[in-house]
């Protein structure tokens, strides 16, 4: 009786796992965005309340709640990434076209003088415990390392390959996935030195990368169509399963414990954390073509992804229930 009753109960809770998976995210709207170009990276203000949107030689500044356009930082030729250091009212802008780094007022959203650091600048991350800018060259396979308070480069760390994207884990490190060489690297941001490195087959071509801090998991995207979760003290591959083609972006939720994947097939494939070493499929979001990169706004469980309607950009809004 006791052994019936323990397996009717697990039942029930498999069952109220899978349905708390189910996130049902569904379109809430389309936002326009002026001018036509391509994009990148978005980055989410969640206490500020803003959206950053890559877009070709600008960043276009939306209201996090209202999606109305609120400013526009030009001059930003190539754009890739924005990152964000608060405490020191400043942004700064990945320009991949110009070898620079583009610093802006978070206030007032007005240009600073532009920094000069490695080729072809990709994805750019705050690093909280140094408070420090990392910016990954990809064209010259390092790092430049700003200090975020005036921009002024400490440093460069040679990394053997181009990186893609990079996240921190507010500890001490951080990750950053080198494309060509299918590896994730470790760096000790107070040596400013690589400690790691971790192949990923049969995940190949990693390129987005998001990170569950407090289970200490690295969840990667890979071209060879794969999401792949890594121990990110061990770099042993503890899951993998297949998604669609062309990923880009990555984000994790600890509060629903969903990881997202973003794929340039039109699809943003939705993973539930159902112990940090094993993952379900919870939902697959279908997007458009192309839209291979997104944000996540945790605050209001909203995953925006930005595409191309006739030449010019928009901003689709998924919100979950």
């Amino acid at each position: 009786m006791k052994h019936r009753a323990a397996v009717v109960l697990a039942l029930l809770l498999a069952l109220a796992s899978l349905a708390f998976a189910a996130g049902s995210f569904e379109l809430l709207k389309k936002v326009p965005i002026p001018g036509t170009g391509r994009w990148d990276y978005l980055t989410v203000d969640e206490s500020a309340r803003r959206v950053y949107i890559s877009h070709s030689t600008q960043v276009d500044v939306v209201d996090a709640d209202t999606f109305a356009v609120v400013g526009t930082i030009p001059d930003t030729p190539g754009v890739h990434g924005i990152a964000l250091a608060p405490e020191f009212g400043r942004g700064y802008i990945s320009a991949g076209n110009a070898d620079s780094v583009v610093p802006f007022d978070l206030t007032t959203l007005k240009r600073l003088d532009q920094i000069k650091v490695g080729k072809k600048p990709d994805a750019i991350i705050y690093e909280p415990l140094t408070k420090r800018i990392y910016v990954m060259n990809g064209d010259s396979s390092d790092v430049s390392v700003l200090d975020a308070k005036d921009g002024k480069i400490v440093g460069t760390i040679p990394l053997g390959g181009g990186p893609e994207f990079a996240v921190s884990d507010g500890r001490g490190n951080v990750y950053v996935n080198l494309e060509e060489q299918n590896e994730t690297l470790r760096i000790d941001v107070n040596a400013l030195k690589v400690t790691a490195r971790w192949t990923l087959a049969p995940c190949g071509t990693p390129t987005a990368l998001a990170m569950d801090r407090e289970n200490r998991r690295l969840f990667v995207g890979c071209r060879s169509k794969h999401f792949a979760v890594l121990n990110a003290d061990t770099g042993r591959l503890v899951f993998t399963a297949p998604i669609g083609e062309h990923v880009d972006a990555a984000a994790w939720d600890s509060a629903t414990k969903f990881a997202f994947v973003s794929t340039g097939d039109g699809a943003v494939f939705v993973f539930h954390q159902d112990s940090p070493d094993s993952y379900s499929i919870a939902e697959r979001i279908s997007t458009a073509p192309g839209a291979k990169t997104m944000g996540y706004d945790a605050s209001s469980r909203r995953v925006l992804v930005p595409t191309n309607n006739g030449g010019r950009m928009q901003l689709l809004v998924f919100a979950g229930n």
